[in-house]
Protein backbone atom coordinates (compact mmCIF):
# COMPACT_ATOMS: atom_id res chain seq x y z
CA UNK A 1 0.00 0.00 0.00
CA UNK A 2 1.40 3.10 -1.10
CA UNK A 3 2.24 6.19 1.88
CA UNK A 4 -0.29 8.21 1.09
CA UNK A 5 -2.93 6.08 1.11
CA UNK A 6 -1.78 5.36 4.61
CA UNK A 7 -1.88 8.85 5.64
CA UNK A 8 -5.70 9.25 4.92
CA UNK A 9 -6.22 5.74 7.30
CA UNK A 10 -8.49 6.53 10.26
CA UNK A 11 -5.42 4.44 12.30
CA UNK A 12 -1.93 3.66 11.15
CA UNK A 13 -2.18 0.42 9.14
CA UNK A 14 0.11 -1.31 11.46
CA UNK A 15 -2.86 -0.92 14.04
CA UNK A 16 -5.51 -2.81 11.52
CA UNK A 17 -2.71 -5.27 10.58
CA UNK A 18 -2.07 -6.20 14.50
CA UNK A 19 -5.71 -6.52 14.96
CA UNK A 20 -6.05 -9.14 12.25
CA UNK A 21 -8.86 -6.73 10.97
CA UNK A 22 -8.43 -7.68 7.69
CA UNK A 23 -8.54 -11.58 8.16
CA UNK A 24 -11.61 -13.11 6.86
CA UNK A 25 -12.80 -16.66 7.00
CA UNK A 26 -12.30 -19.78 4.71
CA UNK A 27 -16.07 -19.30 3.09
CA UNK A 28 -16.81 -16.60 0.75
CA UNK A 29 -20.53 -14.84 0.46
CA UNK A 30 -21.19 -13.28 -3.06
CA UNK A 31 -22.21 -10.07 -1.16
CA UNK A 32 -18.58 -10.14 0.74
CA UNK A 33 -17.19 -10.79 -2.39
CA UNK A 34 -16.50 -6.92 -3.73
CA UNK A 35 -14.26 -6.46 -0.40
CA UNK A 36 -12.45 -9.91 -0.76
CA UNK A 37 -8.21 -8.17 -1.62
CA UNK A 38 -6.70 -11.82 -2.19
CA UNK A 39 -7.55 -15.34 -0.84
CA UNK A 40 -4.23 -16.58 1.19
CA UNK A 41 -2.55 -20.47 0.35
CA UNK A 42 -4.41 -21.55 3.46
CA UNK A 43 -7.82 -20.70 1.95
CA UNK A 44 -8.17 -17.58 4.68
CA UNK A 45 -9.73 -14.52 2.51
CA UNK A 46 -7.94 -11.31 3.00
CA UNK A 47 -10.44 -7.52 2.88
CA UNK A 48 -9.19 -4.81 1.10
CA UNK A 49 -7.66 -2.55 4.28
CA UNK A 50 -8.37 0.57 2.43
CA UNK A 51 -12.24 -0.87 1.27
CA UNK A 52 -12.66 -0.96 5.23
CA UNK A 53 -11.18 1.95 6.57
CA UNK A 54 -13.12 3.73 3.86
CA UNK A 55 -16.37 1.83 5.01
CA UNK A 56 -15.35 2.25 9.02
CA UNK A 57 -15.40 5.87 8.05
CA UNK A 58 -18.31 6.51 6.36
CA UNK A 59 -20.18 4.60 9.01
CA UNK A 60 -18.41 7.10 12.06
CA UNK A 61 -19.82 10.11 9.89
CA UNK A 62 -23.42 8.89 9.45
CA UNK A 63 -23.35 7.68 13.33
CA UNK A 64 -22.54 10.81 14.52
CA UNK A 65 -25.42 12.20 13.08
CA UNK A 66 -27.47 10.51 16.34
CA UNK A 67 -27.76 11.45 19.67
CA UNK A 68 -26.66 9.09 22.09
CA UNK A 69 -30.23 7.49 23.24
CA UNK A 70 -30.99 7.28 18.80
CA UNK A 71 -28.52 4.55 18.87
CA UNK A 72 -28.60 0.88 19.52
CA UNK A 73 -25.31 -1.65 19.46
CA UNK A 74 -25.83 -5.10 19.68
CA UNK A 75 -23.21 -7.43 19.86
CA UNK A 76 -23.90 -11.34 20.78
CA UNK A 77 -20.96 -12.50 20.20
CA UNK A 78 -18.54 -12.46 23.60
CA UNK A 79 -15.58 -11.82 22.16
CA UNK A 80 -17.01 -7.86 21.52
CA UNK A 81 -18.65 -7.53 24.33
CA UNK A 82 -16.07 -5.84 26.39
CA UNK A 83 -15.73 -3.33 23.20
CA UNK A 84 -19.27 -2.65 23.11
CA UNK A 85 -19.32 -1.57 26.86
CA UNK A 86 -16.13 0.69 26.70
CA UNK A 87 -18.34 2.50 23.60
CA UNK A 88 -21.12 2.71 25.56
CA UNK A 89 -19.45 4.21 28.46
CA UNK A 90 -17.42 6.30 26.50
CA UNK A 91 -20.35 7.85 24.28
CA UNK A 92 -23.45 6.83 26.18
CA UNK A 93 -24.92 4.63 23.71
CA UNK A 94 -27.23 2.01 24.69
CA UNK A 95 -25.42 -1.87 23.98
CA UNK A 96 -26.88 -5.01 24.18
CA UNK A 97 -24.02 -6.94 24.95
CA UNK A 98 -25.44 -10.90 25.50
CA UNK A 99 -28.90 -11.79 23.96
CA UNK A 100 -31.21 -9.27 22.81
CA UNK A 101 -34.44 -9.22 24.73
CA UNK A 102 -36.96 -10.00 21.78
CA UNK A 103 -39.85 -7.40 21.39
CA UNK A 104 -37.38 -4.26 23.22
CA UNK A 105 -38.53 -2.31 19.67
CA UNK A 106 -41.58 -4.03 18.67
CA UNK A 107 -43.74 -4.37 21.60
CA UNK A 108 -44.77 -1.24 23.47
CA UNK A 109 -46.12 -3.23 26.48
CA UNK A 110 -42.91 -4.80 27.63
CA UNK A 111 -41.12 -3.38 30.44
CA UNK A 112 -37.97 -3.60 28.56
CA UNK A 113 -39.41 -1.22 25.31
CA UNK A 114 -37.37 1.36 24.26
CA UNK A 115 -37.39 3.14 20.60
CA UNK A 116 -34.39 3.71 18.27
CA UNK A 117 -33.19 5.35 14.93
CA UNK A 118 -30.07 3.61 13.96
CA UNK A 119 -28.69 -0.04 14.80
CA UNK A 120 -25.99 -1.44 14.77
CA UNK A 121 -24.60 -5.50 15.11
CA UNK A 122 -21.60 -6.95 15.57
CA UNK A 123 -22.83 -9.96 13.37
CA UNK A 124 -26.15 -10.33 11.23
CA UNK A 125 -26.09 -13.95 11.52
CA UNK A 126 -26.23 -14.17 15.27
CA UNK A 127 -28.07 -10.95 15.62
CA UNK A 128 -30.53 -11.57 12.89
CA UNK A 129 -32.98 -11.73 15.33
CA UNK A 130 -33.16 -7.39 15.78
CA UNK A 131 -31.67 -6.86 12.23
CA UNK A 132 -35.63 -8.37 11.29
CA UNK A 133 -37.32 -6.12 13.73
CA UNK A 134 -35.39 -3.10 12.61
CA UNK A 135 -36.01 -4.00 9.36
CA UNK A 136 -40.08 -4.44 10.15
CA UNK A 137 -39.85 -0.56 11.62
CA UNK A 138 -38.01 0.63 9.01
CA UNK A 139 -34.89 1.46 11.13
CA UNK A 140 -31.21 1.82 9.16
CA UNK A 141 -28.97 -1.11 10.16
CA UNK A 142 -25.11 -1.10 9.99
CA UNK A 143 -23.73 -4.38 10.63
CA UNK A 144 -19.59 -5.50 10.90
CA UNK A 145 -19.91 -8.54 8.31
CA UNK A 146 -17.54 -11.55 7.53
CA UNK A 147 -16.73 -12.78 4.15
CA UNK A 148 -18.83 -15.56 5.54
CA UNK A 149 -22.37 -13.10 6.14
CA UNK A 150 -25.06 -12.07 3.94
CA UNK A 151 -26.56 -8.44 3.70
CA UNK A 152 -30.12 -9.10 3.90
CA UNK A 153 -31.47 -6.42 5.48
CA UNK A 154 -28.51 -4.55 6.12
CA UNK A 155 -27.99 -0.79 4.93
CA UNK A 156 -24.45 -0.68 5.11
CA UNK A 157 -22.11 -3.08 5.69
CA UNK A 158 -18.50 -3.06 7.09
CA UNK A 159 -16.49 -5.57 5.92
CA UNK A 160 -13.80 -6.67 8.92
CA UNK A 161 -13.07 -9.67 10.99
CA UNK A 162 -16.07 -9.21 13.01
CA UNK A 163 -15.28 -13.02 15.62
CA UNK A 164 -11.50 -11.75 16.45
CA UNK A 165 -11.51 -9.34 20.08
CA UNK A 166 -8.68 -7.18 18.52
CA UNK A 167 -10.36 -6.52 15.99
CA UNK A 168 -13.61 -5.91 17.09
CA UNK A 169 -11.65 -3.71 19.73
CA UNK A 170 -9.99 -1.50 17.19
CA UNK A 171 -13.82 -1.26 15.04
CA UNK A 172 -15.52 0.09 18.42
CA UNK A 173 -12.72 2.78 19.41
CA UNK A 174 -12.32 4.01 15.78
CA UNK A 175 -16.42 4.38 16.32
CA UNK A 176 -16.25 5.91 19.76
CA UNK A 177 -13.53 8.23 19.10
CA UNK A 178 -14.76 9.69 15.37
CA UNK A 179 -18.40 9.84 17.42
CA UNK A 180 -16.33 12.16 20.30
CA UNK A 181 -15.07 14.47 17.81
CA UNK A 182 -17.83 14.37 15.18
CA UNK A 183 -20.17 15.68 17.88
CA UNK A 184 -17.84 17.90 19.54
CA UNK A 185 -17.82 15.85 23.02
CA UNK A 186 -14.47 15.76 24.15
CA UNK A 187 -11.15 13.34 23.64
CA UNK A 188 -11.61 9.45 24.18
CA UNK A 189 -9.59 8.71 27.23
CA UNK A 190 -9.49 4.97 26.56
CA UNK A 191 -6.57 3.09 24.59
CA UNK A 192 -7.04 1.17 21.70
CA UNK A 193 -5.39 -1.52 24.32
CA UNK A 194 -8.00 -1.04 26.48
CA UNK A 195 -10.73 -1.94 23.85
CA UNK A 196 -8.75 -4.74 22.94
CA UNK A 197 -7.51 -6.45 26.17
CA UNK A 198 -7.68 -9.83 27.52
Amino acid sequence: MATENQETLLVPLDNYLKAGLHIGTKFRTKYMAPFIYKVRNDGLSVLNVQEVDNRINIASKFLSQYAPEDILVVCRRENGWQAVRLFSKATGVRVFAGRYTPGALTNANLKEFFEIKLLIVTDPWPDKNIVDDALTLGIPVIALCDTNNTSNGIDFVVPCNNKGKKSLGLIFWIFANEYLKNRKLGILKATIEDFCAD
